[in-house]
């Protein structure tokens, strides 16, 4: 199905703004209008989030709580209060199936929603779902709206906070062709210096390159990059369970036959695992990281290690593990990833002293 096919799809992606620190703003209003972060407060805690007076200091997510404080002195840190987030996610979630019951949830703050089935324009309908969501929690939320979901995924970012932005299926390749690739899916810190040092800055400088070269230049995450920079994007909008784990894989066009070869593509991998994470999984907690090799015999391997951390020195000991394991053949796949942990573990976890 291509991008002509997306005509009738009506896609909406919704996204809290600043949940976990809005709920605690919520609920103290003595807070609002003050740098504020929510996470764990120990050595080596780090911020599950910041609002956005703290965001102008450079405080986000995922940021060591002692450099959060150097950038903010002022900086007021509360810890996490996972049930009181998870209760008004659940609530914001019901209002949400008075919509529609194709619901794709991808973190406890965002999700999908597909209303192709309404008459109603969507843009209308997602205005009325933030607006019920203000009235019934007091917490402001964005939308995107498309006929896709990586487009509505990119335009919910638009407006913030408190906004909606509407990408039409017409308006789709002139927009494509200015945006940064860094904002497309899977393209990280690594990924795009790789990319404006081969000039590529735009999606429509990614175009000029046909699918072959994407292959050749790649691998396969290269073909799904040719459909992405166009705002291609087939996928549905499913009612998914909760997900075990996020990884990413890499088949090379050529075998690898050193292993000081493999490092700098396991650390690409690493960090666009993380990314997701950050992204998409920040209310949840890692148990393993997991790293996997197959060999130009095509046997393969898979090297697993409890921790609640990602790690670049864990990492390459387990690819150096995996390499050994292999007896040292030439490497035709590798594959980086971590399993996340289940609801019960994240409650015990979630003042993240890692």
């Amino acid at each position: 199905m291509g991008i002509t096919a997306q005509n009738n799809r009506k896609i909406i992606h919704i996204d809290m703004d600043c949940f976990y620190a809005a709920i605690e703003e919520r609920e103290n209003p003595d807070l609002i209008g003050k740098p504020l972060a929510v996470g764990g407060s120990g050595r080596r805690g780090v911020l599950c989030t910041a609002n956005y007076e703290a965001r102008k200091f450079g405080c986000h997510s995922a940021m060591p709580g002692f450099k959060a404080l150097e950038l903010c002195p002022q900086l007021t840190m509360v810890p996490v209060r996972f049930d009181l987030y998870k209760s008004v996610s659940a609530q914001i979630r019901a209002i949400f199936g008075r919509f529609t019951e194709l619901i794709e949830p991808l973190s406890l703050d965002e999700a999908y929603l597909d209303v192709s089935h309404w008459q109603t324009d969507a843009a209308s309908i997602a205005r009325e779902i933030r607006t019920q969501i203000q009235e019934e929690t007091k917490l402001t939320a964005s939308a995107g709206i498309s006929c896709n979901k990586l487009i509505a995924k990119i335009a919910s970012d638009w407006q913030k906070p408190d906004g909606q932005h509407e990408i039409r299926q017409d308006q789709i390749p002139e927009f494509m062709d200015g945006l940064p690739v860094s904002k497309l899916w899977g393209v990280g810190k690594k990924m795009q210096k790789k990319l404006t040092a081969m000039q590529i800055e735009t999606c429509g400088d990614m175009q000029k390159l046909t699918k072959l070269e994407m292959a050749q230049r790649f691998g396969n995450w290269g073909i799904g990059l040719y459909d992405l920079c166009r705002g291609i994007d087939d996928r549905e909008v499913t009612v998914s369970r909760v997900r075990k784990s996020v990884s990413k894989e890499n088949t090379f066009g050529e075998n690898v036959n050193r292993l000081q070869d493999l490092i700098a593509p396991m650390n690409e991998m690493l960090e666009s695992v993380i990314e997701t994470l950050n992204s998409r999984y920040k209310d949840r907690n890692m148990k393993s990281l997991v790293v996997k090799l197959k060999f130009s015999d095509f046997t393969q391997t898979t090297i697993e290690r409890a921790t609640k951390e990602t790690s670049e020195e864990l990492c390459r000991a387990l690819l150096i593990e995996g390499w050994k394991r292999g007896g040292q053949k030439s490497v035709r796949l590798l594959g980086v990833g971590v399993k996340l942990a289940d609801d019960e573990d994240d409650d015990q976890q979630l003042e993240m002293e890692m």
